[in-house]
């Protein structure tokens, strides 16, 4: 699974490797997809099935439950962190707060931050994460739950690395995507955090998927 993960990430930011924000282009959907038939007027016709982020269930830094519901008729932005992470985790969040601060104001936007390290990264934890950040839970959740629950959907649905790894700094290796994800919770970018210029094609991704002008 990680080698499919890696193939597409891979694909996703070569086409934003430009690093250029440009003025109309037709976002991707990324992952497998699969054609279904279905019978109309007595006639078969073949529909496509898109990858979506499976249902899951975490706890955020207000010890809200967050599911996929929490983000209905949302578009988001993902990640995968922790804490204590001594490399490109404080660029990410730096990153991300651009994000925040641009659409901070805009209820059909949100951003969702998985620990990688529920055992030291407690809600208590995450909650002072998020003060000392200056950010609103009900924009950007930090979440925690049981770690298999969050390698396996950051394996799986976000297709990024995220895991334990005793020969990494701090103990954990994990993707520095930002996964930029549809109302119909479908991926449609994903966009190196550590980059500005990446981070600026992303902002302007979510207004087209926003209908922002």
């Amino acid at each position: 699974m990680v080698r499919f993960a890696t193939l597409i990430i891979g694909i996703s930011i070569a086409a934003v490797a430009c690093n250029e924000v440009k003025s109309s282009y037709d976002l991707p959907i990324l992952g497998r997809k699969e054609f279904v038939e279905r019978e109309v007027n007595g006639e078969l016709v073949k529909d496509t099935v898109y990858h979506t982020i499976a249902p899951f269930e975490f706890v955020d830094q207000d010890s809200s439950i967050i599911t996929n519901a929490t983000f209905n008729h949302k578009v988001y932005v993902a990640d995968f962190f922790f804490t204590s992470c001594p490399t490109i985790c404080p660029v990410m969040k730096q990153q991300m707060l651009r994000v925040y601060e641009t659409y901070k104001d805009d209820q059909d936007v949100a951003i969702l931050s998985h620990t990688i390290d529920p055992t030291h990264d407690t809600v208590a934890v995450l909650k002072d994460f998020a003060e000392k950040l200056g950010v609103e839970s009900k924009k950007w959740h930090f979440v925690t739950g049981p770690k298999e629950a969050i390698y396996d959907i950051g394996e799986t649905s976000y297709m990024v690395v995220a895991n334990e790894d005793e020969n990494a700094p701090g103990g954990y290796i994990h993707s520095g995507a930002f996964l930029l994800v549809d109302q119909k919770g479908r991926i449609r970018g994903v966009y190196d955090g550590t980059v500005s210029e990446q981070v600026d094609i992303l902002i302007n991704d979510i207004k087209r998927l926003t209908k922002r002008k």
